[in-house]
């Protein structure tokens, strides 16, 4: 068997709401014939920043290095700065964001929709289809 193609993802979500954070990624790591590695800044495995801007070049680099953004669209992400950050790097570096609807969420702030390149639901198999098929090569 061949090996697996990696996807280099970089997950955009709020601190205070990591559980979707976590729930997430195991729903990614659990899914079968799919390798991924996680570029995120989960709360567990934090930054090491001096200043704002050398924050600002860490998730720069974090996110040049990443084949797909995932957003996870909670009602707060219009009101996150860094989301808002992690977003406009996307568009600088050209890289597709998948937008993923919170479990249980029939709607998601506009914003999300108006940047994402294509909505899916809280399911695994929906957003790993979407990460094969818009993930760039990195």
């Amino acid at each position: 068997m061949p090996a697996l193609r990696q996807y280099d993802v970089f997950i955009s979500h709020a601190w205070k709401y990591n559980n979707q954070y976590y729930n997430l990624t195991e729903l990614l790591n659990e899914y079968p014939y799919f390798n991924f590695k996680n570029y995120s800044v989960p709360e567990h495995d934090p930054i090491v920043f001096n200043t704002t801007n050398d924050l600002y070049k860490q998730l720069d680099e974090q996110i040049k290095q990443s084949s797909v953004v995932l957003l996870i669209a909670g009602k707060y992400i219009k009101y996150r700065k860094w989301i808002q950050e992690e977003i406009k790097l996307a568009k600088k570096y050209n890289k597709p964001i998948i937008a993923v609807k919170p479990w249980g969420a029939n709607i998601i702030p506009n914003e999300a929709e108006m940047k994402a390149d294509v909505v899916v639901n809280w399911q695994a198999s929906s957003i790993v289809d979407a990460i094969r098929n818009y993930a760039k090569s990195s």
